[in-house]
């Protein structure tokens, strides 16, 4: 049995990288598709790899720092499906690599938009919805940089402890409601993102080998199979948690 037949999954962030990898996953497990990126033309082409895996599928352009349009995109997987059973919070972005004090404010604020108030904006309006039908599983995309600290990644490191912190007090604040909330928090991962960090940055995969115990990286797959499990009713009783997908590096 697939572990989410039929079940309404949505994922934001899904044209590349981890929310790729999750999407193609998913699709796989039997569930329906609500498919976000602020990427249209590529969310397209995922929309497309999804459906030729058989999976009922929409795709809805948006922005996640946007209550308006996210607000338009819950409706949108209710409107299409009915309810809205899990979702793969995902969308995110690196911001600046360097020195707190050389990051550029703006560049800092649009890091905690998208990274922080993103995932506020998906859960507000993904907790209403899933209030009305009984409950669901939410899973927030942290990092390990929400779990520990690192040079030169001060906004990205607040933005993703800020995740790990806001999904204990959801999981709090809806658990009576059947709302299952849960955080991943990976590290090092095979993604266009980490591939145009390390393409900058000589030396960076050396180092961050070096500091995993599985000395590799993790495939997207890899990642999206933990979601799948928190989103799925093997993980009935687990909620608040904050699990490493990250081959041992936050067990140091």
């Amino acid at each position: 049995m697939s572990m989410l037949n039929e079940k309404v999954v949505m994922i934001t962030g899904a044209s590349s990288g981890i929310g790729r990898g999750a999407a193609l996953a998913v699709a796989a497990e039997g569930a329906r598709l609500v498919l976000a990126d602020i990427d249209a033309s590529a969310g397209e082409k995922v929309l497309i790899e999804v459906e030729t895996l058989g999976s009922e599928a929409i795709f809805v352009a948006t922005d996640v720092t946007d209550a308006t349009q996210v607000e338009r995109l819950v409706n949108a997987a209710v409107d299409r499906f009915g309810r809205l059973d899990c979702a793969f919070n995902n969308a995110g972005i690196e911001g600046a690599m360097s020195p707190l004090g050389d990051i550029d404010i703006g560049e800092f604020d649009q890091t905690i938009a998208v990274n922080l108030r993103g995932v506020f904006l998906c859960m507000k309006y993904q907790t209403s919805a899933m209030s009305k039908t009984g409950g669901g599983s939410i899973v927030n995309n942290s990092s390990v940089m929400g779990l520990v600290g690192a040079p030169q990644v001060a906004a990205y490191s607040a933005s993703k402890f800020g995740v790990v912190g806001m999904t204990y007090s959801a999981a709090l604040d809806y658990a009576e409601k059947g709302i299952r909330v849960n955080a991943v928090c990976p590290g090092g991962v095979e993604t266009p993102m980490v591939a145009e960090i390390l393409r900058d940055q000589p030396g960076v995969l050396e180092n961050i080998l070096a500091a995993v115990p599985a000395k590799r990286l993790a495939s997207p797959k890899e990642v999206a199979q933990a979601v799948i499990w928190l989103c799925s009713d093997l993980s009935s009783f687990v909620t608040g948690s904050a699990l490493p997908v990250d081959g041992g590096y936050t067990a140091q």
